[in-house]
């Protein structure tokens, strides 16, 4: 799940019209795979920051609650004040959800109404957010393994997340981020992509490569060109990738081809955003739909339809 307005001038996943401030979101559970449940509720926010961090792209850091439920590759559905008629939520994917703060940073291109309004948010402004929302990223099955990250454009956020969940459970990384040119590349995260200081016990010898479809920034070429020359020579455990719908089809099929397990945190349009609406269907291999706000945003990119 990226941080895009999902839907454009429509995006968004819980009507706040339907849901209010309060508790009929506290009953939704969203069972994760493994056992366990996500209590998806509505909590305040309060921006904190809010500026342009590259071209069409932005970062907002706010103080809410939810920041210490928040796991990597999970996400929020914002309510975005300005224009009564715009029921449906934004949903956004978080690169940092630093819980003992109750800090929540999220990084969003502005592509359509919602996300518009959502850059004019200043300092101080309050709204409301439902969360946690789905399912996230899923640690590798050998803690000494090596994982790859593929990021393209805004997808970046859940990767960087995913990033620091490896790093704080001693996992090394290797990463290749993607964007159409060098303006719209999020330095901040590819700084903290490059620096970012792991447990102890962890290789931390890591390459970053960076793409861009142009060439003004790193190499010129797409994510999975760079992705096929790094496992022809580095043995991984496993791939985790958010970006657009055809990048992640081509890192699914370059896993495949290598016997390597692949997560992807896909994208879809949403209604409510805790599986009540089912209009974000992801079709399966095996037969059938899931839905990506409830049984995602992450999953085995074998099990996908692309």
């Amino acid at each position: 799940m990226s941080g895009r307005d999902v839907g454009r001038a429509t995006a968004g996943r819980v009507s706040a019209g339907a849901l209010g401030d309060a508790g009929p979101v506290a009953a939704a559970r969203v069972t994760k795979p493994h056992g366990g449940a996500v209590h998806t509720q509505v909590h305040p926010f309060e921006v904190r920051t809010n500026e342009p961090v590259a071209e069409g792209v932005w970062c907002m850091r706010c103080a809410t609650p939810v920041a210490a439920e928040l796991e990597p590759g999970q996400f929020v559905n914002l309510q975005v004040p300005g224009d009564g008629s715009h029921l449906l939520r934004v949903p956004l994917s978080f690169s940092l959800a630093d819980g003992a703060n109750e800090l929540l940073e999220l990084v969003y291109a502005v592509v359509g109404e919602g996300t518009e309004r959502l850059s004019a948010m200043r300092p101080g402004d309050t709204s409301t957010l439902v969360g946690p929302c789905g399912n996230g990223w899923k640690m590798p099955s050998e803690a000494n393994g090596r994982a790859l990250l593929v990021a393209g454009g805004v997808g970046m956020p859940p990767v960087v997340a995913c990033a620091r969940m490896l790093a704080q459970n001693g996992v090394g990384f290797d990463a290749i981020v993607g964007a159409q040119t060098g303006s719209r590349h999020v330095e901040f995260l590819l700084d903290e992509l490059r620096g970012m200081a792991p447990n102890e016990g962890c290789d931390c010898a890591r390459k970053v490569v960076v793409c861009t479809d142009d060439g003004t920034l790193g190499v010129r070429g797409f994510t999975t060109a760079a992705m096929a020359d790094l496992i022809a020579d580095h043995p991984y455990e496993i791939i985790y990738t958010c970006g657009p719908q055809p990048m992640m089809a081509g890192v699914a099929r370059l896993a495949a081809q290598r016997g390597v397990a692949c997560q992807a945190s896909l994208e879809r349009m949403m209604g409510c955003g805790f599986g009540a609406c089912s209009c974000c269907n992801v079709e399966l291999t095996a037969g059938g739909y899931a839905l990506c706000c409830k049984d995602g945003p992450v999953f085995d990119a074998r099990e996908v339809v692309w």
